[in-house]
């Protein structure tokens, strides 16, 4: 529905609970939606544009760069941010609880992106050997240099299986 300044009102499915955003501008990214109207920080701001990965959302099971999506586009989607990867009762995500035991957390700036992107590497099938983990989370940077232990987390987990790393 859009109102008179090119405002819409936006509807989306967040971490599983539909979240409605009234007069959302429909030039604002899914990125800032998230942070100042939904109050949803786990993704950082960090380059704002494209380059560095600490954006990265799931929307419809693929990862994305919500700096570079339009929030307009991800109506009627599922939208999951590292808040969403935790189980309702709080439990932690396996790939958690692999960042937490491979010390990959570092300084924590890039640790939501890692995450996101480390999680649909698994379920996207691209965890099966160092050199693939490096490559399809290549999108990533990591200012404290903790690529080795991300590695190390990502294989641990694609070593579980796709049931259990793969979720969310």
């Amino acid at each position: 529905m859009a109102t008179n300044n090119g405002a819409q009102s936006l509807l989306l499915t967040v971490n599983g609970e539909k979240r409605e955003v009234s007069a959302c501008d429909v030039r604002a990214t899914l990125l800032d939606v998230l942070r100042d109207r939904l109050a949803l920080t786990g993704a950082k701001k960090g380059c704002d544009r494209g380059e560095c990965g600490a954006c990265t959302v799931h929307v419809d099971g693929r990862r994305v760069l919500s700096c570079l999506t339009l929030a307009v586009s991800a109506r009627g989607s599922e939208v999951t941010t590292v808040e969403g990867l935790a189980a309702s009762d709080g439990t932690p995500h396996p790939m958690q609880e692999a960042f937490h035991a491979h010390d990959a957390f570092q300084c924590g700036f890039c640790t939501p992106g890692q995450l996101m992107s480390a999680v649909a590497c698994v379920r996207e099938g691209h965890a099966g050997s160092d050199a693939e983990i490096r490559e399809w989370m290549s999108g990533n940077l990591c200012r404290c240099a903790a690529y080795p232990q991300i590695r190390a987390a990502v294989a641990e987990v694609a070593s579980q299986g796709p049931a259990k790393g793969a979720t969310a």
